[in-house]
């Protein structure tokens, strides 16, 4: 199996997963979100021990260990991402994260979207539709969208698209439900790595905020923001972010 059917069965199997632990019936929203990022945590840690015994692994449910930063393959996971829409039943805008960073670069990715019965991956990415007339579509937080963001918006005279997961936005850009992510709330690596690996393999624009790469497996996994669009529209984009940015300097 490559690495990148790795990562797509990986996700879609923590995913079924996370379906069952839904409908098991838990008493609230609290033990759905604990149980649901534990045992799809448990999941991916076992599966990965034994089949890359000799990898480490970044995940958010774990425990960082500094191993990884001598390690030449390091999985970076997300077990659940959006953990407040996993815990709501009429909700599907929660992803899991499955990527694999290799000596410096993001080498395959997997992002599943188990409510919708789908996974997205770098083995067969999707050509991104050609985009729609009308207005630039922002794919935004649904629950704490930044200031910033709306500001962005604003300058690029942009539709806002409020949705849950950070997996999710970066594949609503991917399957051309929107034109672009931005985002600068504050992050994880584990929240980006497998949604940034797919949008790359399908063509898209990926940075940093200021229009620097993002890197992946550093020191702190702390990676506070990051821009996702359609590649024609990068350059106007990052400078609605730049004149956004002055503005609130000023």
């Amino acid at each position: 199996m490559s690495d990148h059917d790795l990562a797509a069965d990986l996700a879609t199997r923590a995913g079924k997963l996370l379906l069952s632990v839904r409908d098991r019936g838990l008493p609230d929203a609290a033990a759905r979100k604990a149980a649901g990022d534990a045992e799809s945590h448990t999941f991916l840690m076992a599966q990965l021990a034994e089949l890359c015994p000799g990898d480490a692994v970044l995940s958010e449910e774990g425990a960082d260990d500094a191993a990884r930063l001598s390690a030449d393959r390091v999985w970076i996971v997300d077990p659940l991402d959006g953990t407040r829409e996993f815990s709501e039943p009429d909700r599907a805008d929660w992803a899991v994260h499955v990527a694999l960073w290799t000596l410096g670069e993001l080498v395959a990715g997997a992002v599943a979207l188990p409510a919708e019965g789908t996974t997205i991956d770098t083995g067969r990415p999707p050509t991104v539709p050609a985009r729609a007339g009308g207005p630039i579509r922002l794919a935004v937080s649904r629950s704490r969208p930044p200031v910033m963001v709306a500001e962005v918006a604003t300058r690029l005279r942009a539709d806002l698209v409020p949705m849950g997961s950070a997996g999710v936005k970066a594949m609503a850009v991917v399957r051309g439900q929107a034109d672009a992510y931005v985002h600068a709330g504050g992050q994880y690596e584990w929240d980006s790595a497998a949604p940034v690996a797919v949008a790359r393999a399908a063509g898209l624009h990926t940075s940093r905020i200021d229009g620097s790469p993002l890197q992946y497996n550093r020191p702190s996994p702390w990676l506070p923001d990051l821009v996702v669009c359609r590649p024609e529209l990068a350059e106007q984009v990052l400078a609605a972010v730049a004149e956004a940015q002055g503005n609130a300097r000023t």
